[in-house]
């Protein structure tokens, strides 16, 4: 597809739908799993005593069991997709996840509860595929960077306002109402999706549904030395995010004690993130791709270098703290979409599965990574803050590889 059209025509099938909302329905639809995480964070105290569950550490478990759903479930939804299109699998995930939501707000048992987000997960696993795989049948190069860029800040906006939603609505009731808003906002999207989103995938594009064509995807994938490295170096830095999201309520509540500012202290990074990433689609048609998030790795792994050195040297005043937090995950929204954007420029021809195994292995590879920095607090900064520097510094590794030790260079023209 010629770039220039891309940028002004609207997406075409049996309906018209306009770029701005193509990008604000997938937006919405990534914006779903930032929901399923977010919102029930200043829940996890209660939730953890009405269940019965005495260890802090393990109350994290309802953000990991969610994941291990989310990133498993990928793989299955983008062969799928390649040959069945983009709608009706996604159509499907939504119905597993809002039934999800649902049953999780009437769990007997913290199990049950665990069970049923492992469920919620794998509904939500198909928005992420085909929301990735949509914007990659459309876009290609610098745009599909300015437009994943574009979708981040709406994902990353979602953080901002979760916790704030979650805490309003155990004003009005207990933890079991958080699912049940949960399940009605993704009904909401469930019908936008239904009577708006069109089907993007070509009939001359859709791929048999065979072993050996699933297994040719997966290679054409993971035999990619661009692709395959800048997928690990994006699963590192997502192991950071979630390893902050898993503590990040032990972090304000139990080090800083500012249990009451939780939720505008959260928001308040996930709303640089936001920031960052509208500052990439701004920028990234002119400076290019490597050469933004090049220079903010090396810059998110310098931070956290001194963020480490300092935890070393004793506590951190909340403000250095937060100031140095707050210059990682501004970093981190110019990492994130045009990492993704590299990984996915050379699979178009596979997207869906492209898509799934990029997904596949970030989410469940940086959860795992995530689970293990969240499970090794231990009322310090250091575990995080060591995380964060281990993270980073592997990340810089894989993508000296990915490029063959050259930085800063530029593949795709100007936008």
């Amino acid at each position: 597809m010629d770039e220039s059209a891309a940028r002004e025509e609207p997406v075409r099938s049996q309906v018209a739908i306009g770029k701005a909302e193509f990008i604000g329905l997938a937006a919405a639809l990534m914006a779903l799993n930032a929901l399923a995480v977010d919102i029930m964070l200043p829940a996890l105290q209660q939730m953890g005593a009405a269940l019965g569950v005495s260890d802090e550490n393990h109350r994290q478990f309802v953000v990991t069991a969610y994941i291990i759903g989310f990133g498993a479930a990928q793989l299955f939804y983008g062969p799928i997709s390649d040959r069945f299109g983009r709608r009706g699998p996604l159509l499907f995930g939504l119905v597993v996840y809002v039934g999800a939501a649902l049953g999780a707000g009437f769990a007997p048992s913290f199990a049950a509860l665990l069970l049923l987000r492992v469920l919620q997960g794998v509904g939500a696993a198909a928005t992420r595929v085909i929301a990735v795989s949509v914007v990659r049948d459309v876009f290609g190069g610098r745009q599909m960077a300015e437009v994943m860029s574009l979708i981040m800040m709406v994902f990353m906006a979602i953080p901002v306002i979760a916790p704030s939603l979650g805490q309003a609505a155990m004003i009005f009731g207990d933890w079991p109402l958080i699912f049940v808003l949960m399940a009605v906002v993704a009904l909401a999207v469930t019908v936008w999706a239904m009577f708006r989103l069109p089907e993007t995938l070509a009939p001359e594009n859709r791929r048999a549904l065979s072993l050996r064509s699933i297994v040719q995807g997966f290679g054409y994938v993971l035999t990619n030395r661009v692709a395959l490295c800048y997928m690990l170096a994006t699963t590192a830095i997502f192991g950071a995010l979630f390893g902050f999201i898993s503590s990040a309520q032990q972090i304000y509540v139990d080090i800083y004690d500012m249990g009451a500012l939780f939720p505008l202290l959260f928001a308040v990074g996930a709303g640089l993130m936001a920031i960052s990433s509208f500052t990439n689609s701004r920028l990234v048609g002119r400076i290019g791709m490597r050469r933004l998030s090049h220079g903010a790795l090396l810059g998110f792994m310098c931070v956290n270098a001194l963020w480490l050195a300092l935890s070393l040297m004793g506590s951190i005043p909340f403000p250095l703290f937060f100031l140095l937090f707050s210059l990682s995950m501004f970093q981190f929204g110019w990492v994130g979409p045009n990492f993704n954007a590299i990984a996915m420029e050379p699979l178009g021809h596979v997207a869906g599965t492209a898509a799934a195994v990029l997904g596949f292995v970030t989410t469940l590879g940086g959860g795992i990574v995530g689970a293990l920095i969240g499970q090794a607090f231990n009322g310090t900064l250091t575990p995080l803050a060591g995380g964060y520097f281990a993270v980073s510094a592997v990340s810089v590794i894989l993508v000296l590889i990915a490029e063959r030790g050259r930085l800063f260079r530029t593949v795709n023209p100007p936008v």
